[in-house]
């Protein structure tokens, strides 16, 4: 079947739409839009406290004061705690109802539905969605430094993702587009920054840098995120990690990566295809997506997750990675705090990270097609980038 990228249909605008009428009194369970007694708290008592009568959960269950999320070892202290934390409740339960905490101690996944794109049907389903199980997103640095919000980057607005998460996850709509506002304040203030230094250059202080390493093992590393041009003769592995951990944020692609082994790299793209839904390592359930049904552009796609491509409907050219099981590039920014890593979750660690850059250099400079990597990152250079990252604030 041959593929072709086409302009796909963005979800998020019919969301927004619904959620306008909600909070105007027009959809269905709508919130008031008047006075609730929640405008008389402060956005740290809306995010910390706040269940706007739903199931229990606030927006502190899922992202913690330390890390912003949720890791396995915290799901099982809480579990250890009170085997009823709201965080075990609807999505963050084995079946979506409940029953059962395996996923969650193991992986500390939830369970987001997706609406699909027009273009786009499940081979094995009529539904119109699909279920999927992602880690919970970070909000350290993001609400007041990253305009991309969501692993696949779903919504817009800081609004829209609190309003989003507050249905999806507290299993209630009734927030006012004040409480809104009050979240989105609270989630810019000080505690939401992995530094001083980021904090003092989101209010124009100066540019932070990469810090220089004192021992041997970060110098090392620190060379792999550097933006410098590909060096062969190096092994490629001079600037490697920067190819899309470059910025502030370290969490878009680099100037010096325009052509990665025959594949278009656009500067500053926010999404790329690392090939965590091809190896599967959370071992998610595979499933068929079938895009652009009955046109020349027809393509099957098996995939635990697709990630952004259900966002845009756009299926990748064979020169793309964009789209399809593509999601956000991480900030690299105080990442030693923000375990798990990946969508899945299926990273705990940053040695596991680095051991999957291992075997996907391996894998698309080379082993691929049956040759010889390429790039070949050695034991040596994943303790080195591992040490490297532990340094970023």
């Amino acid at each position: 079947m041959k593929l072709r990228r086409f302009v796909g249909v963005l979800t998020p605008v019919l969301f927004s739409c619904v959620l306008g009428a909600a909070l105007s009194g027009q959809g269905p369970n709508p919130g008031s839009g008047k006075d609730t007694g929640n405008n008389k708290k402060t956005g740290q008592q809306l995010f910390e406290a706040e269940t706007f009568g739903g199931n229990g959960r606030t927006c502190l269950t899922c992202h913690s004061q330390k890390t912003g999320t949720v890791s396995p070892q915290d799901a099982q202290n809480r579990f250890a705690a009170n085997p009823h934390d709201p965080l075990f409740l609807h999505d963050g339960s084995d079946d979506g109802h409940g029953n059962g905490v395996a996923r969650m101690l193991a992986d500390a996944t939830v369970l987001i539905t997706i609406p699909l794109p027009p273009n786009v049907r499940l081979a094995d389903s009529t539904d119109r969605f699909v279920t999927l199980r992602r880690g919970i997103a970070t909000t350290l640095n993001t609400p007041a430094l990253d305009p991309v919000l969501m692993l696949d980057g779903r919504q817009a607005t800081l609004e829209l993702q609190a309003a989003g998460a507050i249905d999806n996850h507290a299993q209630v709509t009734n927030p006012t587009l004040n409480d809104l506002e009050m979240i989105k304040q609270f989630q810019l203030s000080d505690g939401f920054f992995s530094s001083h230094t980021l904090r003092d250059w989101s209010k124009g202080g100066p540019k932070p840098s990469l810090p220089q390493g004192t021992t041997a093992s970060e110098k090392r590393g620190r060379v792999f995120f550097e933006d410098v041009p590909p060096n062969p003769a190096a092994g490629f592995k001079p600037g490697l990690c920067a190819h899309c951990h470059s910025g502030v944020l370290m969490n878009q692609t680099s100037q010096f990566a325009p052509d990665f082994f025959g594949v278009p790299v656009r500067t500053g793209t926010r999404f790329q295809n690392v090939l965590v839904s091809f190896f599967n390592q959370a071992n998610n359930p595979v499933r068929e997506f079938i895009f652009n049904e009955g046109t020349l552009d027809e393509a099957h796609i098996l995939s635990p997750d697709p990630g952004r491509a259900l966002i845009t409907g756009v299926v990748d050219g064979p020169t793309t990675f964009e789209n399809i099981d593509a999601f956000k590039i991480s900030q690299l920014r105080g990442i030693r705090h923000t375990a798990p890593y990946f969508h899945d979750n299926s990273a705990k660690t940053l040695e596991d990270v680095a051991a999957h850059y291992t075997r996907f250099f391996r894998f698309v400079t080379g082993e691929c097609c049956g040759f010889d990597p390429v790039i070949a990152l050695t034991p040596q250079d994943e303790a080195d980038i591992v040490a490297f990252m532990k340094l970023l604030e």
